[in-house]
């Protein structure tokens, strides 16, 4: 379960700092990187309580970075 949790993180900051990098968001590297780590955990938790997700935490990782930094971004933008 550790390495599961940290194999999540180290996703979900890869992720989010190629999407800055490549102009997919413009929030800053650390607010992305943030944003990412925060839909990952929150994926990771529902997925052990609840059994929502994909077969890979990998998978689980990258699909939570990716909605969360589409959906929090987008919550607070008037």
């Amino acid at each position: 379960m550790f390495p599961t949790m940290i194999g999540t993180v180290v996703i979900a900051g890869i992720v989010g700092y190629a999407s800055e990098r490549t102009g997919f968001t413009q929030n800053g590297i650390i607010q992305s990187i943030i944003i990412c780590v925060g839909g990952a955990f929150l994926f990771y938790f529902v997925r052990l309580m609840f059994g929502f997700g994909f077969a890979s935490p990998g998978l689980n990782a990258i699909a939570a970075s990716i909605g969360a930094l589409v959906i929090v971004p987008f919550h607070w933008r008037r």
